[in-house]
This record gives structure tokens, C-alpha cells and sequence, in this order.
């Protein structure tokens, strides 16, 4: 089971940022992380639309907007 979970959707440069920040941190960790589309599921959409991209943790959720690195780094520790 993924320990990260990011919530984005398609042509947000914000995720873009996010997802190279998880992709990285994740990596260097050899932490498993999922990305979801939430264009694919309405409810996802409804609840998230505004904050994304939205970065669980371990089920919680993390940070939305912006990924920082040492926090994402310090919560998977």
C-alpha cells in the first residue's frame, strides 16, 4: 500500500511542481506513492477542486497546494 497519496488533475502546474517533489522525495526514500485524477470520480472532484494538489500521508491528509520537501521528509521519517 502507497504511503503518499497525491490528488491532482490534468494541466495543474501546481501538481506538476507537487508530483516531482513526491516522485523525488519518495524515490530517495523507498516510500511507494499513487497519484490520482480527480476528473475521474465527481465526488473526488466536488471535495478537492480547490486545494489540489492535496498530499496524504499515511491516510491523512498532508498539504495541499504546495509540497514542501522537508515536511513531506519529516512525515514519512
Amino acid at each position: 500500500m502507497a504511503r503518499v497519496t497525491l490528488y491532482s488533475k490534468p494541466g495543474c502546474h501546481l501538481c506538476d511542481d507537487a508530483r516531482e517533489v513526491i516522485a523525488a522525495v519518495c524515490e530517495d526514500l523507498g516510500v511507494d506513492w499513487v497519484e490520482v485524477d480527480i476528473t475521474t470520480d465527481e465526488e473526488l472532484y466536488r471535495r478537492w477542486w480547490e486545494q489540489i494538489p492535496v498530499t496524504f500521508v499515511d491516510g491523512r491528509q498532508h498539504d495541499f497546494w504546495r509540497v514542501d520537501e522537508a515536511r513531506l521528509r519529516a512525515a514519512l521519517a
